[in-house]
């Protein structure tokens, strides 16, 4: 029988850096997406990063209305990640 044997630091108890968050920060305002329309018809979602003058390509979607779920989506995901990374939220307390 063969044990496989591995170390891995826990990483849940790390909070992310200040540079992470800001960029969750900028990435959960949709003013910082943008859609686009290619050659082939797809709608492109871009997001444009803080540090970057330039979009960067995020998914592609068969219609503008499916574009904009996909960003919004995005919106959301980097909300809850904002909101998670100050750390645990006390939803009830006992005496």
């Amino acid at each position: 029988m063969t044990y496989l044997y591995y170390n891995r630091t826990a990483t849940y108890n790390q909070k992310p850096s200040e540079e992470t968050i800001n960029q969750w920060k900028h990435l959960s305002e949709k003013k910082n997406w943008r859609i686009t329309q290619l050659p082939n018809g797809f709608f492109q979602t871009e997001c444009k990063y803080i540090d970057q003058d330039k979009w960067q390509d995020v998914t592609r979607r068969e219609t503008i209305e499916g574009a904009e779920a996909a960003i919004d989506g995005s919106v959301e995901h980097f909300s809850k990640k904002v909101e998670a990374s100050k750390g645990p939220k006390v939803v009830k307390t006992f005496k």
